[in-house]
């Protein structure tokens, strides 16, 4: 599709959702893998000009999920009337008319994704404030059962093991490892999960986390989940003593069980099997992630050996 085709259907959007406004650019953002993102920018009938997001999204979550979209856009409607920090969402659109597939405009939060490489601790207790905030929701009060379930997950991902194993990142022993421990119990009650909190999904603006992103992921399970995968992206942005801190944090503000936390490490530590070249943004990063996850699994086996 041209950039002028593009610049076409993104005006028609406006005139299907703010009226009488023009387009005035739009850019899309770079960062995701699972959605194109794309920022319009619009002036609207009386001269104001206004920023929004729209969302398409990919055709591996498509597959998954034909109702992502729509899933998304009812969480978000959730998550702002329960007074998280996410943005407003706007309009949803699966007729097809526009472009091919649904897709959901929603608020343009002014913030940065990025901060920096070493990050203060005030900033890491944040991340894990954040993250108990959510897990701390009552989903006995929301309506939330569209959502997956983070043991179905679990189950599916150890069972189905795939034709061709990534050693280079220990996959046959971290599968073996879970396919030994067999059906996981699970100790906490099931809560609200991100499915994807890591630094590249929150932003920041004068040093305070104002919006976490990307809900596409999210399901209801053990809050471990969240954890475990949030602490592996933390080691490789920021290294083990944040990755530590985090968990630290968390855990000082929780009373849920850390039992089987080195199962849900492994767990995390399969997402980038086969994946960690095309997530790494040069060869030195890579070798960083590499070693960052050869870290994070040998712990994750210490202390279930030591168990």
């Amino acid at each position: 599709m041209t950039a002028a085709i593009k610049d076409q259907k993104f005006e028609q959007l406006v005139q299907k959702i703010e009226p009488h406004s023009k387009l005035l650019r739009a850019w899309e953002l770079k960062g995701g893998v699972s959605a194109q993102v794309t920022a319009l920018e619009i002036e609207r009938a009386d001269r104001q000009t206004k920023r929004m997001i729209v969302r398409q999204h990919g055709t591996v979550d498509l597959k998954n999920n034909p109702q992502i979209a729509a899933d998304e856009f009812k969480l978000l409607h959730i998550l702002q009337s329960a007074g998280l920090a996410t943005p407003a969402p706007y309009y949803l659109d699966q007729s097809g008319e526009i472009f091919p597939t649904p897709y959901i405009v929603i608020e343009y939060v002014e913030g940065e994704s990025k901060f920096a490489l070493t990050p203060g601790a005030d900033r890491i207790h944040q991340l894990a404030t954040q993250l108990v905030k959510i897990h701390a929701l009552d989903c006995s009060k929301l309506d939330v059962a569209f959502l997956p379930q983070q043991a179905q997950r679990f189950s599916r991902k150890v069972s189905e093991r795939p034709t061709h194993l990534d050693e280079s990142l220990d996959e046959g022993r971290i599968r073996e490892v879970l396919e030994a421990l067999g059906p996981l119990s699970q100790q906490n009650t099931a809560v609200l999960l991100h499915g994807d909190f890591w630094p590249g999904n929150i932003l920041w603006k004068d040093g305070r986390l104002i919006a976490v992103i990307d809900w596409e992921d999210a399901a209801l399970g053990d809050p471990l989940a969240d954890v475990a995968n949030t602490r592996l992206e933390i080691l490789w942005a920021f290294g083990i003593d944040a990755m530590q801190s985090f968990t630290q944090h968390y855990q000082s503000m929780t009373s849920i069980d850390f039992t089987n936390l080195p199962v849900w490490d492994l767990f995390a530590a399969l997402r980038p099997a086969s994946k960690l070249s095309d997530w790494a943004a040069d060869d030195i990063a890579e070798k960083r992630m590499r070693a960052g996850h050869r870290l994070f699994i040998n712990q994750a086996f210490e202390k279930l050996s030591v168990s």
